[in-house]
């Protein structure tokens, strides 16, 4: 492979692998050095960039069917300056197949695979400067890339296959952290990043057809702004198109409360007149607080939600709309005293289902919840298999079920031992049918009151 280092000015001239003399690079922060870089990418091979601040007015395109294989690197001391619209660094490949080796043309492996970009640091100086796109790519792989001040961070587009985004800080953007933009893209892989104080959301998939999202260990915190429309700090939109096969694992993920934001907000729907729901999601051992509602679910079919731990949800803990096939397990929503000592009502948590069917809830530890009429309400639902609760100490009723019917409630334990809590019981029922009741431990008995009239 060819392998070249470009040197600020200051110390020598970048030398091309040809021998001819490259243009200069100065990376002295005031020089342009937009169309010298375009010159060394082009040469393709391993680009080093010294240590420097490299001016940017315009994209750095890399095609990669001319370029051949490429990696660009920075070692951790190169900055670029990006001073105009778009993307710094452009990857455009043409890979139109799938990650099937049977659709892959020819050049994809002799010229193109693996683009990398590692070790770079890129600070957008305009308002419509982002990070890094790539388009038509084919194992493209991002590492300790820092992108802040800029709009999008990491922006996929068109159509990609089999993307790595590792060791990546993407930080106070006006953007998205990493942005799947209408893309056509299997398998992506979001692993050990800080991605955080980005106004428009962390995670963000918009429409196209994603499959295969895993994002890992990662830090994803505080990705919205109240001057911005309501987001999260991981969003998936599936209006106008389609995303499945998500896994969120191991992640912290948090902070802050700003008006119809969410940690997890997955839209089921590609279209107000189907039926489809979208999913295939797991959801497990993360730390997941300090923001309006932490998990939001709206026509989501097939999904788990376990190993978690809930607090701060200053609307909801769990907000679960129109779904089917979710299984909720042995999480804890607590209201953990260090972080609510003398602010009672400031983070109100609980569990809403409405409009749902083939629910089933196992082995949650609920506790604290405040102001809600119930720690957990259930509305118009159907076939909701509850075992084993634990709903301790919150406000109103423990189990709220309105218009609910064919269910099972067994082995919960519901108690408010609190000395100046308001009178209510363990559980509420309002109208539905055929609902069985066994071997729960009620601190304050059940009621039932006539179906609700709306």
């Amino acid at each position: 492979m060819k392998y070249h280092t470009l040197v600020p000015l200051i110390f020598a001239l970048a030398v091309s692998p040809l021998g001819a003399q490259a243009p200069a690079i100065v990376g002295d922060g005031k020089a342009d050095d937009t169309a010298a870089v375009q010159k060394a990418v082009d040469a393709g091979g391993a680009v080093r960039f010294a240590r420097g601040t490299y001016r940017l007015t315009r994209t750095v395109v890399i095609d990669l069917d001319q370029t051949g294989f490429i990696s660009l690197s920075g070692d951790g001391v190169a900055r670029f300056v990006m001073e105009g619209a778009g993307p710094a660094f452009h990857f455009k490949g043409t890979h139109g197949g799938t990650a099937d080796p049977k659709s892959l043309k020819p050049e994809i492996f002799e010229r193109q695979r693996t683009p990398m970009v590692d070790g770079i640091e890129i600070v957008g100086a305009h308002a419509e400067a982002d990070g890094i796109e790539a388009t038509g790519t084919m194992q493209v792989t991002i590492t300790r890339l820092a992108v802040h001040e800029a709009r999008h961070g990491i922006h996929l587009t068109v159509r990609n296959r089999n993307v790595i985004i590792s060791d990546c800080h993407l930080y106070h953007n006006t953007g998205i952290g990493v942005f799947y933009d209408q893309v056509d893209l299997h398998q992506s892989n979001i692993i050990g990043s800080h991605i955080s104080y980005n106004a428009g959301g962390g995670v963000v998939t918009r429409g196209g057809g994603v499959r295969n999202l895993h994002i890992g260990t990662c830090d994803i915190e505080s990705n919205m702004t109240p001057e911005a429309p309501p987001t999260a700090n991981v969003l998936i939109d599936c209006t106008g198109g389609s995303t499945a096969e998500v896994a969120i694992v191991g992640c912290t993920i948090q902070h802050n409360p700003s008006p119809g934001a969410a940690n997890v907000r997955f839209i089921g729907k590609s279209k107000p007149e189907d039926d489809t729901q979208w999913g295939h999601l797991s959801i497990t051992d993360n730390v997941l607080s300090d923001v309006e509602v932490n998990i939001d679910l709206q026509h989501v079919r097939g999904a788990v939600i376990t190993g978690n731990t809930f607090g701060g949800g200053f609307e909801h803990d769990l907000r679960v709309t129109n779904c089917s096939n979710i299984a909720v397990g042995s999480n804890s929503f607590d209201r953990n005293p260090p972080y609510y000592r003398g602010k009672r009502d400031v983070a109100k948590g609980g569990l809403v289902f409405r409009h749902c069917r083939d629910i089933t809830l196992t082995g949650m530890h609920i506790d604290g919840v405040r102001t809600h009429p119930a720690a957990v309400e259930i509305e118009d639902g159907d076939t909701f298999n509850i075992s084993g609760c634990t709903i301790l100490d919150s406000d109103g009723v423990g189990l709220l079920l309105k218009k609910v019917s064919n269910s099972l409630i067994s082995g919960c334990l519901i108690a408010d031992r609190r000395p100046d809590r308001a009178p209510a019981p363990s559980i509420r029922i309002e109208g539905g049918q055929d609902n069985t009741f066994a071997n729960n431990k009620l601190a304050h008995d059940s009621a039932t009151a006539p179906a609700p009239t709306k």
